[in-house]
Parts: C-alpha cells; sequence; structure tokens
C-alpha cells in the first residue's frame, strides 16, 4: 500500500528556469484512491504526471511514496500515454512480453505469454492480436495493449496520462468503462492518477478530483465524490448532486480561464 505526499512542490523547466510550470502544490493521496487531474489544455497536468512518474525532477519540493522521495522511474509506477506507447516494430504480445520481463525477470518466455495471454483477454482483446503487429490494430486496441501492459506489471500506482483522448466516442466509453472494472475488482486496489480535461469523464471515472489552474498551476480546488452518489453513464445527467458538482467544477475552470484572460 502506497501512501503519496506532493509536499511544495515547484516545476519549471531547465532552458526557462523563470516560468514556473507548477506552483508550490501540496497533495496527500491516500492508497486505492482513483484521483481525475482535472483542467485546460496546458496547466500543467502532464508535466505533474511525469514528475510522479520520475520522469522530471521537481525544481523546488518534493514527490514522495511512502515518505521516500521519487527520484525517478521505478516498477512501483507504470504510466499509460496518450499516444499508446508501443514499439511500432514488435507485435502487442513482444511489447507486453518487454514490460513484463522488467517485473518477472527470472520467469522464461512460455511463462510470461501466458501472462500477456491472460491481460488481452482482461482488456477484451482475442489472443491472435498477440501477434500483430501496432499498425495492424485500431487505436482502441492499441490502447487496451498499453493499458494491458501497464496491468500486467501490477503497479500499485497506475499513471493515465489522457489516455482516451484521441478515440471516438464509443471506443472512448468502453474503455472507460474497462478501466473502472479492472481497478474495483482488484484488491487492494490500485492508486491511479488520471489526466483529463473532461469533466464529464473525470465524474465517471474518480472518487476524488484535483482541479488544475492556469500556468503556473495551483490546484485550485478538490472535492471527493461519496459512494453512494457516484454516477454511472446512465444516470450521471438524472443525479442531482453530480450536476450541482459539475456546475461547481466548469465554473471554477471558467473562472480561472478568465482570470487569466483579464
Amino acid at each position: 500500500m502506497k501512501n503519496i505526499e506532493i509536499k511544495d512542490l515547484s516545476f519549471a523547466y531547465e532552458d526557462e528556469p523563470e516560468r514556473l510550470v507548477l506552483d508550490h502544490i501540496d497533495l496527500h493521496v491516500d492508497p486505492g484512491d482513483f484521483v481525475c487531474l482535472l483542467g485546460q489544455s496546458g496547466c500543467g497536468k502532464s508535466t505533474f504526471l511525469r514528475l510522479l512518474a520520475g520522469l522530471e525532477r521537481p525544481t523546488s519540493g518534493a514527490v514522495c511514496v511512502n515518505g521516500d522521495p521519487i527520484k525517478g522511474a521505478g516498477l512501483d509506477r507504470s504510466v499509460v500515454f496518450q499516444d499508446y506507447g508501443l514499439f511500432p516494430w514488435m507485435t502487442a504480445g513482444e511489447n507486453l512480453i518487454l514490460a513484463l520481463r522488467q517485473k518477472f525477470p527470472k520467469e522464461n518466455k512460455r511463462k510470461l505469454k501466458d501472462l500477456a495471454l491472460d491481460m488481452l483477454e482482461k482488456v477484451g482483446l482475442k489472443p491472435e492480436v498477440y501477434d500483430k503487429l501496432p499498425k495492424e490494430l485500431s487505436g482502441g486496441m492499441k490502447q487496451r495493449c498499453a493499458i494491458a501492459r501497464s496491468f500486467g506489471i501490477d503497479p500499485p500506482i497506475l499513471l493515465m496520462d489522457e489516455p482516451f483522448g484521441a478515440l471516438d466516442a464509443v471506443t472512448r466509453a468502453k474503455l472507460q468503462t474497462m478501466i473502472l472494472d479492472l481497478w474495483a475488482k482488484e484488491e487492494p486496489k490500485k492508486t491511479v492518477f488520471f489526466v483529463t480535461h473532461d469533466v464529464d469523464e473525470a465524474l465517471l471515472l474518480a472518487n476524488r478530483i484535483c482541479v488544475f489552474g492556469q500556468s503556473p498551476s495551483k490546484i485550485i480546488h478538490e472535492c471527493r465524490i461519496p459512494e453512494d452518489i457516484k454516477p454511472t453513464r446512465e444516470t450521471i445527467y438524472e443525479n442531482g448532486p453530480i450536476m450541482k458538482l459539475r456546475t461547481q467544477l466548469i465554473r471554477y475552470i471558467n473562472q480561472d480561464v478568465t482570470e487569466h484572460i483579464a
């Protein structure tokens, strides 16, 4: 079980040290939370996720897991990117095995293939996908492979950077349901950070939402969604408390944009 503590976190790129992207962010996340990072494009959500992944270093402050500062990438954190992150010269199965070998270095190839096929089945893909190159797969199938790869190494922390942003509405809805089902069925549950600029997506997926303001970004609003009002796709627009929360979230985002334009 991994507690995550973000302490007075600020970040600027080395070539523009005077321009902060993230500005003094503090956040505590409990194990098993599904946290949506919500905000307009360009506000620093993906940068924040890269800091959690260990792909960037804080300019000041720290990102800690169980009290230890993150100093680089690790097998306790896995990332699902919007662009799938599959090596195009490898089959889907080879992409999965490459990740599984990092987690299970002593397992033989037969065992790793069985694990890969099992994960493909869990994300709704047929066994023949194992031997297909990414170019032979649809966008939705490629993203399912990327999710299978991340769940396959079984990290306690899953980082998802607008993974469904490039997909059509129907495929996106199916994958939202799939990721919720995978998360809900696991015990202990993974801690998920999910970047989105879609308020409805955040409401459907998260039990906690953090709204990021315009750069230099701070968390301008946080809320939890109690289990007793958690919406489904069928009830979201008929759920009074959720519609009130939806309006509040949109208001916070629009107000922040207006203030920065002014």
